[in-house]
């Protein structure tokens, strides 16, 4: 087999150790292994760089083991060829596994190019991931605490948000503060909302009439305490965020064109991605990277489901939310595209088939500086087959009776 490099390596990555081994593979005479333990410190690293320095490697092969790669890599970087493998595609034989067999095998699959390199944003986009990723996180748990004040009130028997839609707008921010500061009474806590909501005063009584006790009170102001922490943390980050996007301004304006995805969505897509989308030799291979595509189980001629690969979730979960939204906008052809899986597949099925369509296109304007998203229409299925579509709608009105006689209508007219 075909050798890739002279002097390769390759390394188990752990929380607190590290196995090294060093393969040396001459054109001329035997095949040498060295394998090396080093601890997970700055200055243990920078030992096991000057030792693979030294020695001449032209190549390193690691695992992507948790988080605990990213020191080693961030050490590795720029001063060697770093290859990054997914664990699954490198896994030894069972039965034979030690931290010194699993170097040596990844050392020996580096060294003959069977390792499939992980695709590595550049570190600018690796640091906007990061502050996107935290932002999305922090919405979550702001979201988990304003569930909780929801259930509060419950307990306390306050059914605010039976009567407004968001307990934590204006009105409802009002009124909670109201209840906090010992406030309980009925008619002066409805009389704080504004806006659409003073109209429902008399439900808005009814529903603030109740039983509020001081851990009642006690919960909702830890509650609205940490949302203030969570509303100036989110704000900061945005800030960050909005600085570190103006580099990509004019690819998030191509793909807020697109039905569906908004700025959250394409602020999303560019830092998981980035904007080079050469990595990919075509789109589909994007989305299966992804995740946003069917997995395959084929055996003995048959097809079996096999779901969808986990691939990156920080993908799939914000174009699940895009492609519900896109099913929403009517007349267009993402929603038609959604109708149309949805009678035959159910709507979970469908909407991810729309959010792998919006993906395929984002990748497409990404690699197109300067293109603009064009909208087929709702009726683009229908157009395409204008005369299936008119054969299955006279056969369905035969079958219920009825005779039809069909005239082409002038399009001028």
């Amino acid at each position: 087999m075909q050798r890739l490099f002279e002097v390769c390596a390759g390394i188990d990555v752990h929380k607190r150790s590290i196995y090294v081994c060093l393969v040396k593979a001459p054109a001329t005479g035997p095949v040498t292994r060295e394998v090396r333990s080093f601890g997970t410190t700055t200055h243990e690293l920078l030992g096991m760089l000057d030792w693979l320095t030294q020695a001449g490697c032209q190549s390193v092969a690691m695992e992507s083991t948790g988080v605990y790669w990213k020191p080693v890599f961030n050490i590795l970087e720029g001063a060697l060829r770093v290859v990054l493998a997914n664990a699954q595609h490198v896994r030894g034989l069972p039965g034979r596994k030690s931290d010194v067999r699993d170097c040596e095998w990844l050392a020996d699959l580096h060294l003959h190019g069977l390792v499939k390199p992980s695709f590595i944003p550049r570190p600018d986009i690796r640091e906007l991931r990061d502050l996107v990723r935290t932002r999305t996180t922090l919405k979550q748990d702001r979201a988990r605490h304003v569930n909780r004040i929801a259930k509060v009130l419950e307990d306390a028997n306050l059914k605010l948000g039976s009567v407004a839609s968001d307990i934590l707008g204006v009105s409802g921010r009002a009124i909670l503060e109201a209840l906090v500061a010992g406030q309980t009474n009925a008619a002066e806590l409805a009389h704080l909302a504004v806006g659409r909501l003073r109209s429902k005063s008399t439900e808005l009584q009814q529903a603030l009439h109740g039983f509020i006790k001081p851990h009642h009170r006690l919960l909702i102001q830890t509650h609205l305490t940490l949302i203030d922490a969570l509303d100036a943390s989110l704000a900061a980050l945005s800030a960050q965020i909005e600085e570190r996007l103006r580099p990509f301004a004019a690819t998030c304006e191509q793909l807020d064109q697109i039905t569906g995805v908004g700025p959250e969505v394409a602020t999303v897509f560019i830092s998981e991605l980035g904007a080079d989308m050469t990595h990919w030799p075509t789109p589909a291979h994007a989305a299966s990277w992804a995740g946003l595509c069917p997995a395959q189980h084929q055996s003995a001629g048959k097809h079996k489901r096999a779901g969808t690969r986990h691939g990156n979730r920080w993908i799939k979960q914000a174009f699940a939310q895009a492609g519900w939204a896109a099913a929403r906008a009517k007349g267009t052809y993402m929603q038609a595209h959604f109708r149309r899986l949805c009678s035959r597949r159910g709507s979970k099925k469908a909407v991810m088939a729309v959010a792998h369509s919006l993906f395929i296109r984002c990748v497409r304007l990404s690699a197109s500086p300067g293109e603009c998203y064009q909208e087929l229409g709702g009726d683009y299925f229908d157009r395409r087959n204008e005369r299936h579509v008119a054969k299955r709608l006279v056969t369905r009105l035969q079958s219920l009776g009825y005779k039809v006689t069909l005239e082409r209508l002038d399009p001028a007219a």
